[in-house]
C-alpha cells in the first residue's frame, strides 16, 4: 500500500474511563517522569575577607574604676645616715671656711650658729624687709610680703619652741616678736595714708614708703 494511503492509528492512553475505572487495554507501565536532579549546591564563596575584630575593653566606670593611693612620703633617714650626713657636713664646712680664710688674712670668725643667733636673723630680715635698713634721706623700699613671711617664721619659732627655751631665750624671742609686729603695723598704716593721700590728689611725705611686692 502506499505511504499516502496508510490508516491511521490512534492510540488511547488514557489509564482510566470516564468513570474512573481503570481500562483493560491501557499500559500497566507508568509513565517514567524525567527527573532532572538539580546540581548540588556549591558553598558559598566569600566575597571579602573581614580582618578580625580587636577585644573592646570596657571603660572604667566610677564604681569600678580603682581607686588611686595617696603619695606617700619618703621614709625618714636612720640614726645612722643622720650621723653620717652630719659628720660629712662640719667636715666640708670646716675645709670651705679654713680656705676662704686662707684668703682672706685677719677675717673674723664668724660667730657659732644657736637659738639666739637664729631669732636675730629673723628679726634683722623682717627689719630690712620692711625697710629699716635705708640710708637717711632715701624712700624706704618696702617688701611687705617678704616681711609678713618673716614675722610668720618668727612667730612658729617662737610657738614650737614654747617650754623648752630658758628664760633669757624666752624673753628673746618675745621681744623680736613684739617688735617686729609693732613695726609691720606701723608701715601698713604709713602706706595706707600714703595711698589715701594720693587718691585724693594730695602729695606723700618725700621720705613715704613704697612698695616693692
Amino acid at each position: 500500500m502506499p505511504e499516502q494511503n496508510k490508516p491511521f492509528v490512534v492510540t488511547d492512553r488514557r489509564k482510566f474511563t470516564l468513570d474512573g475505572t481503570p481500562r483493560e487495554d491501557a499500559d500497566p507501565s507508568p509513565e517514567k517522569e524525567k527527573r532532572v536532579d538539580a546540581p548540588p549546591a556549591s558553598e558559598p564563596v566569600p566575597t571579602s575577607v573581614s580582618a578580625p575584630q580587636p577585644e573592646l575593653v570596657p571603660e572604667p566606670t566610677p564604681d569600678t574604676a580603682p581607686e588611686l593611693e595617696e603619695p606617700q612620703p619618703p621614709p625618714s633617714p636612720t640614726a645612722e645616715q643622720n650621723e653620717q650626713a652630719r659628720i660629712a657636713y662640719e667636715m666640708t664646712a670646716d675645709r670651705l671656711e679654713t680656705a676662704i680664710r686662707a684668703a682672706n688674712p685677719g677675717m673674723d670668725h664668724p660667730p657659732a650658729m644657736n637659738f639666739d643667733q637664729l631669732v636675730q636673723s629673723l628679726y634683722m630680715t623682717a627689719i630690712m624687709q620692711m625697710g629699716g635698713a635705708t640710708p637717711e634721706g632715701q624712700q624706704p623700699q618696702v617688701d611687705i610680703l617678704g616681711a609678713r613671711q618673716s614675722v610668720d617664721m618668727l612667730a612658729v619659732l617662737a610657738e614650737k619652741t614654747k617650754g623648752n627655751l630658758t628664760s633669757e631665750e624666752t624673753r628673746l624671742i618675745e621681744g623680736a616678736l613684739f617688735e617686729v609686729r609693732m613695726a609691720f603695723l606701723e608701715i601698713t598704716q604709713a602706706l595706707a595714708r600714703s595711698a589715701a593721700a594720693k587718691a585724693t590728689g594730695g602729695k606723700p611725705g618725700p621720705l613715704g614708703p613704697s612698695i616693692v611686692r
